[in-house]
């Protein structure tokens, strides 16, 4: 697949504790971007943040080491990324999502693309 110069990367900022049907709300969000094809998606794992309501979460605090904040990067164009904003509107319950232009530089897989 090639992507354009031009893109946008869509941020979610949620809990690790989040849920959607059970599994891990991170895990949905990767698995809906698969299932439409998205260029890639991508979960990291914060070690030390706050939201909204300025609680701090830290893997210093033990008791609030369970729900460390989780951050998702989605890249692609901007009408792909749209696909996946009613999914996020249906899952993501409290949070913060972003989206932003880039210049993608580069964008390959281990097999010739011929870009």
């Amino acid at each position: 697949m090639k992507l354009p110069e031009e893109g946008k990367l869509l941020r979610i900022f949620i809990g690790e504790t989040d849920t959607y049907k059970g599994k891990a709300l991170y895990e949905a969000i990767v698995l809906r971007a698969r299932e439409l094809n998205l260029a890639g998606a991508s979960v990291f794992r914060g070690i030390m943040g706050y939201g909204a309501n300025s609680r701090i979460h830290t893997i210093k605090l033990l008791r609030l080491s369970e729900d460390l904040p989780v951050m998702i990067e989605i890249v692609d164009t901007e009408e792909n990324i749209g696909r996946i904003l009613p999914f996020l509107e249906e899952t993501v319950q409290e949070g913060l999502i972003t989206m932003e232009n880039i210049r993608v530089v580069k964008y390959r897989h281990g097999k010739s693309d011929n870009i």
